[in-house]
């Protein structure tokens, strides 16, 4: 998956990626494969825009709202960026796609990449579709386990992966 400990990036470097991410072509064939920024598969890519430290050693709340509000700034900066590029985003809830609220739980077929990944690290994202293309993009703050990193994302997907 992702590399860890990455230098944080500036807003302009990280809406670059956002645009790199928006363009580029999605991976070919089965399964996830490593992208410059983080991974991707078929008809989506997921990028760590920036990471946190991990909290292996320290939890408290002094290091941690720090690191996350850190984060959360970076998000508003780009969301405003994308906000004058594409109009308003709407929120997604990622929970459905966990698919626990399902009865027939857990004979349930996964949810689609890149939603899978994303419902896995986070609860909601802001999502962006991408004017004249067939294409979504999302932004959040997830965290895998409560000593990793948080990290914000940005996903790219087609929009037979789009959150209706």
């Amino acid at each position: 998956m992702p590399p860890q400990n990455q230098p944080a990036r500036s807003a302009d470097e990280q809406l670059s990626i956002v645009d790199t991410l928006a363009a580029q072509t999605f991976p070919e064939g089965k399964g996830q494969s490593r992208t410059e920024h983080g991974w991707g598969g078929p008809g989506y890519h997921i990028a760590i825009l920036r990471a946190t430290q991990d909290f292996w050693d320290d939890r408290s709340p002094e290091v941690v709202e720090p690191a996350v509000q850190e984060l959360e700034s970076d998000l508003t900066a780009i969301a405003s960026a994308l906000t004058g590029r594409w109009g308003d985003p709407i929120t997604v809830d990622l929970w459905p796609y966990l698919g626990l609220d399902n009865p027939d739980y857990p004979n349930i077929e996964p949810a689609p990449e890149p939603m899978r990944s994303l419902c896995n690290v986070a609860a909601s994202m802001l999502v962006w579709r991408i004017p004249s293309t067939s294409r979504w993009l999302g932004l959040t703050i997830g965290q895998g386990d409560r000593e990793l990193p948080f990290e914000l994302l940005a996903a790219v997907g087609q929009e037979s992966s789009f959150p209706h």
